[in-house]
């Protein structure tokens, strides 16, 4: 049972029976007691008049998936298996996070009819989203007090990365076009494989004229080239504690995320295989053995409930699970944050164990520099002493890391995903990947 804003208003009128009933020498508390317990049992019947929300069946409609920060439509279908109306409110648990609106929507049912109730979200957190039950509440006829019932129906949408720094693919696609031969501009590297031969357009390179060809021929043909393909890149997102940092408007891992789709994205085009471990002290996502347009929803869909662990990273035993994933990795791109001498002495030690093998690349999210005040105060001060040391010892790791075979980017959560993209183009299009 439940009381609604009508049965307050009723009490107060009663203000009026009450002060007549005083000038007429009843007893004020006699009553204003009688006033209430009118009241009381106008609610009491009320409610027990109200149609039973037991009569009620409660189906859902929702997307399974839908990217964060993107408007979503549930839909709630009530279909009333009862001989009498319903009209009431109803109201959709789904947890905060989700977005979705605080105040109860009206509803009328009538009997053997179904009526589509559109819960509108706009989530703001990755992850499972769940809503366990819907409570429908039935008024009374007087519209004092109705019956209210929770009935569990588990509806569940799974928020993905959102990949906002798709819009950077684009430019970069173009570039692996280029190197690929299908512009006019070629590049030729160590380790390119030969590709195909064609006629000679102005501002080819004249060394790449294949004379037999054009003697062959009657125009001058050159050979183009391409990167080669079908090489290893395996993308490590470290989950501890310091992915648990916040940069910008997230997290570090968030950032994380986005250079790793990105990534993923452009080595998917240029046809190299994509390989993804998420990890601290245990697997917390793995993508291996997907390619092709299967590849990114694979690993946005393995991304989506990861969340950072307040623990250190176990780099022995993620170096390890890199091996197990591929024996001759080409490329090897860990995100994390090493930024303390202190706390990356873990990883700077298991770190030669995976560049004797292969290439790698380590990307760190670094915060953007507050400006300094026209008149800084002692806090300021601090604040620059503070940032001044963090990029010291960001920079004394960057060195142990180079000194150790790998190489260090390090970039806001803006430009890393870019740095990293540029950085595989130039690998490839040198011949070193």
């Amino acid at each position: 049972m439940y009381i609604t804003g009508r049965l307050p208003l009723l009490v107060a009128l009663g203000v009026v029976p009450v002060v007549l009933l005083s000038v007429a020498g009843v007893s004020g508390w006699v009553a204003t007691g009688g006033w209430l317990a009118l009241c009381t049992v106008l609610a009491l019947a009320d409610a027990a008049a109200a149609p039973s929300p037991r009569a009620i069946i409660v189906e859902r409609a929702a997307p399974k998936r839908a990217l964060l920060g993107e408007n979503v439509i549930t839909e709630v279908r009530l279909r009333n298996t009862g001989t009498r109306t319903l009209r009431g409110r109803l109201r959709d648990a789904w947890q905060p996070t989700a977005g979705a609106p605080l105040e109860r929507v009206a509803v009328s049912v009538a009997p053997d009819e179904v009526q589509t109730v559109k819960v509108p979200l706009r989530p703001r957190r990755r992850g499972e989203l769940v809503s366990r039950f819907v409570v429908v509440r039935s008024d009374g006829p007087l519209r004092f007090a109705g019956r209210q019932r929770r009935i569990d129906e588990r509806g569940a949408i799974r928020i993905l990365p959102p990949f906002t720094s798709r819009r950077h693919l684009p430019s970069r696609l173009a570039r692996l076009r280029e190197m690929d031969g299908s512009t006019s501009v070629q590049v030729r590297g160590q380790g390119t494989e030969f590709d195909s031969l064609r006629e000679y357009v102005r501002g080819d390179d004249v060394r790449s004229i294949d004379w037999r060809a054009t003697a062959r021929s009657s125009s001058t043909m050159i050979r183009t080239w391409r990167p080669e393909r079908d090489r290893q890149v395996v993308i490590v997102i470290d989950t501890g504690r310091t992915a648990a940092a916040r940069v910008a408007d997230g997290v570090r891992l968030d950032a994380a995320m986005e250079s790793a789709l990105l990534l993923a994205a452009l080595a998917r085009q240029a046809g190299d295989h994509v390989h993804l471990l998420m990890f601290d002290r245990v697997i917390r996502a793995r993508v291996s053995r997907v390619d092709g347009p299967a590849l990114l929803p694979a690993l946005v869909d393995a991304m989506a409930p990861v969340e950072p662990q307040l623990i250190d990273t176990d780099w022995d035993a993620a170096f390890a699970q890199v091996r197990a994933l591929t024996s001759r990795p080409s490329l090897v791109v860990v995100l994390t944050a090493q930024d303390a001498v202190d706390s990356a002495r873990g990883f700077l030690g298991s770190l030669p164990s995976l560049t004797a093998r292969t290439r790698v690349l380590v990307g760190s999210v670094t915060t953007e520099t507050l400006p300094l005040p026209e008149r800084p105060d002692a806090a300021d001060i601090y604040r620059l002493a503070a940032v001044a040391r963090a990029e010291r010892e960001s920079s004394r790791v960057s060195k142990a890391m180079k000194r150790a075979g790998a190489e260090a980017i390090a970039a806001d959560p803006e430009s890393l995903p870019t740095r990293i993209a540029d950085r595989y183009l130039a690998l490839k299009a040198a011949g070193q990947l």
